[in-house]
This record gives structure tokens, C-alpha cells and sequence, in this order.
């Protein structure tokens, strides 16, 4: 059977990241049987011989029974490098304040700069009393050496000496979405409704990679602003896998979880039951995308009562079109093409309806958020055709998904849509 062996389906993982509120039972952390560093040259070694990682907890104890696929690419191998703590100190210059470019519960992250490949770099340092344990270094050491795509921040490498833990990515230099959204300087623009709908393409591209492509899925859950990361182009990239599980595999519907992520992102099936689907995932992408729509943070405790929760605060929204213009965040100043404005909130009311089984397939809401935001080399009547046989293939190979028809239709509306508002824009 193909699978990821890096990660368990019954791990419990330990919760990390950005300092937002999570809801969470207190994590516990079981006897380390050997050191990281250890147990990640082990992997290496196993990994070179027959391409195979073990469970995150368990590699440096049992056998490689079963092979990582990429249902595109085949075979991934880990690409990740070691690196010292001396290296990686010199890098950021000892881990100057100068070079602090964020910060939160799993630690700090510094800008750094490697002399022998001359290459700017981010190095999250891991705090030690910090949110994420060993376990989460070593899945998203493993993650990330074995899943790659434009749309998913590349891991240069890592270190584990004595008691560090680091891991080192390539630079994004406009940081994350959640800097270009909230509580923007003066002398900051706000985010054009053309870039808000690239991130978001970008960011479902992203998710349509681990959820569709990973053999077998690959479940984020931890998809927030926070966690989108831009490069100067404003292409988007999903960073911090600590949280990232093995989706369902076979004729299991979903696998069960401790509760974890950010509060006001997850699911809520998710969160009554620990029942982790994609359509978790589909979720929380829901809420980023009505954050871009929007302006305003998913949870906001200095807002009004009625309106310090987003999704609740949009859901009576959601049922009457002629206010979907309510939602627009103020800072466009209503320049955005209606027809896109009015699509883009369509699609993330979809995501976020109460029931999984209702959601879309994150691959339509790629397909329909394609037609709101197209790059300008690629407007063409042609590009229509072939995205409107994609959604025909797509709607065939889902026939047995709960609420196809209307996932096709919608879909459709964007398709519709978006190629009319490219002209009206």
C-alpha cells in the first residue's frame, strides 16, 4: 500500500504557531526513544536505500514497510540539509534582535544569510518551552523533504544539535498574508482585489496539492493568514506543517484527532468530534478566503459582540446576495469587479457551510477561483474551453461525492462569471 510512513494516522501532535488562540487539550509528550538528529540521519539512510521514512516517532526503531508517492511525480527523496548551530548562528548573525523578522509560541524566526551557497534565508528557531515538541520538528522536517510545489514553502534544511531545534526555508520577502490584511500602516497600501484573488488561487492550489496529488492526502490543518507566506510577485506559498496529518485512506471516511489549530479556523465538525477530513481543510481555506473578501481577522475580540466571530458575523449575509456588497472590505473602496466580488463570496459561503459533506472539493474551488483571478497572458476563449472539460472530467470522476450536481453548478457560475468580469474589470 502507498503511503506516507512519516506520519501516523493516530499521532498526536503538539500545538504550535503564530500567537493566535487555539483550541487544544494539553498536548503530552511520550519518553523520546532517541535524539532527533539521530533519528533524521537514520531516515536519510533509509530513505537513500529504498526511499521509504518512518513514523515521525518512530524512525529510528522500526523497518521501512511502505513507499512515499507523489501521484504526479512519483518518488520524493529528502532533500533537506543539516546544518550546525554554529552555521546557522552565523547566519543571523547570532540571533541579533536587528534580524528578528517574527515571532509567537513555537519560538523565532530570524532573517539569515548562508555564505556558501549565497542564499538569503528565514530560520525559525524552535523555543524549547514553546508550543512545538520534537515530534512536529521531525513531521515537518519529514514533510517537507517529501512534498514539493510552487505552492508550498521550500525547507532548505534543519538542525538538531543537543537540545536546538531549527529549521531553515527559503525567504518570502513580504512575510504573510496576515501583514497585508490587518492593522496596515499608514504608508501601506491595501491589497488590490487582483492580488487577493491570486493568494487565494495560490493558497487552494497549494491545498489541491496535499489533498489531491499526496498519496495519500495530506491533511494541512492549519491553513490561516499567518501561515501564507509572499514573495515579492505576491505569489503564495503555505508554510508550518507541524500540524499536518495523513487524511483518510481506503474505505475510512475520516481519521480521528486531538482537537488542534487555530480557534476560529477549524471546522466544526472537526472540533466536536476530532473527526479530520479534507473537507476540514476546505473549511478553514473558506475562512481565509472570506478574510481577503472581507479585511477583518476571523476572530476579533475589539469588535462588536455580533461581529467578533467573521463566519458568524457573514453567515446571514451569505443568504442574501443583494448584501453581499456588506462584505467588502472598506479599504477597496468598492474597486473590485461586482461579478468577481460577488463569486468570490459565493465560493467561500460554500466552504463554509456547517456540513462537510456539502463543501466543495477544494480542486472546483481552484477551478472556479481560477476564472476570478487569471493571469493576463492566459485570458483567452481557449482557456474557457479547456477549464469547462476540466469541470466535465472533474464532475464524472466525483459522481459519488455528497451534493456534486451543485458543486457543477457552481463551478459553472464561476466559469460564467469570472469570463465575464475580466471584461467588465
Amino acid at each position: 500500500m502507498s503511503c506516507f510512513p512519516c506520519f501516523s494516522s493516530q499521532e498526536k501532535k503538539a500545538s504550535k504557531r503564530f500567537s493566535s488562540k487555539r483550541r487544544e487539550s494539553p498536548p503530552t509528550s511520550p519518553p523520546e526513544r532517541e535524539p532527533p538528529q539521530r533519528q533524521l540521519s537514520q531516515a536519510r539512510h533509509e530513505n537513500a536505500r529504498k526511499t521509504t521514512i518512518e513514523p515521525a516517532h518512530k524512525v529510528a526503531v522500526e523497518a521501512s514497510n511502505n513507499r512515499a508517492t507523489n501521484k504526479e511525480g512519483g518518488d520524493s527523496n529528502i532533500a533537506a540539509e543539516t546544518f550546525t548551530f554554529r552555521e546557522l548562528a552565523s547566519a543571523t548573525n547570532n540571533f541579533r534582535q536587528e534580524c528578528l523578522i517574527g515571532e509567537g509560541g513555537f519560538g523565532r524566526v530570524y532573517k539569515g544569510y548562508l555564505d556558501k551557497t549565497n542564499q538569503t534565508v528565514a530560520v525559525k528557531q524552535l523555543d524549547r518551552n514553546g508550543l512545538q515538541g520534537n515530534r512536529e520538528f521531525l513531521v515537518e522536517v519529514l514533510m517537507l523533504s517529501l512534498l514539493h510545489h510552487q505552492n508550498l514553502v521550500n525547507l532548505i534544511g534543519y538542525c538538531a544539535d543537543g537540545e536546538q531545534r531549527l529549521l531553515v526555508y527559503e525567504f518570502m520577502p513580504l512575510g504573510s498574508l496576515e501583514d497585508h490584511l490587518f492593522e496596515l500602516p499608514p504608508d501601506q497600501p491595501p491589497l488590490a482585489w487582483c492580488k487577493r484573488m491570486k493568494i487565494a488561487v495560490h493558497s487552494a492550489k497549494g491545498l489541491e496539492y496535499l489533498h489531491d496529488k499526496a498519496n495519500p492526502p495530506v491533511i494541512f490543518r492549519d491553513l490561516k493568514s499567518s501561515n501564507i507566506l509572499l514573495d515579492r510577485e505576491f505569489n503564495a506559498k503555505l508554510s508550518d506543517f507541524g500540524l499536518a496529518k495523513l487524511g483518510p485512506m481506503g474505505d475510512k471516511s475520516h481519521v480521528s484527532s486531538r482537537v488542534m489549530g487555530t480557534y476560529g479556523y477549524c471546522a466544526p465538525e472537526y472540533q466536536r468530534t476530532g473527526q479530520l477530513t479534507v473537507k476540514s481543510d476546505v473549511y478553514s481555506f473558506g475562512v481565509v478566503l472570506l478574510e481577503l473578501i472581507t479585511g477583518k481577522r476571523a476572530i476579533d475580540t475589539t469588535r462588536e459582540h455580533d461581529k467578533q466571530n467573521l463566519v458568524t458575523w457573514a453567515e446571514p449575509i451569505f443568504k442574501e446576495p443583494n448584501r453581499f456588497h456588506e462584505l467588502a472590505d472598506p479599504l477597496l473602496q468598492g474597486d473590485f469587479p461586482k461579478k468577481s466580488f460577488n463569486q468570490a463570496v459565493a465560493v467561500a459561503a460554500m466552504c463554509l457551510q456547517e456540513e462537510a459533506q456539502v463543501r466543495p472539493l477544494i480542486s472546483d474551488v481552484v477551478t472556479a477561483l481560477s476564472h476570478l483571478w487569471v493571469e493576463p497572458d492566459k485570458r483567452s476563449a481557449s482557456s474557457d474551453s479547456a477549464l469547462s472539460q476540466q469541470l466535465k472530467e472533474g464532475a464524472e470522476s466525483s459522481q459519488n461525492e455528497t451534493s456534486a450536481t451543485e458543486r457543477q453548478k457552481a463551478v459553472a457560475e464561476a466559469i460564467a462569471w469570472g469570463s465575464e468580469s475580466r471584461y467588465d474589470a
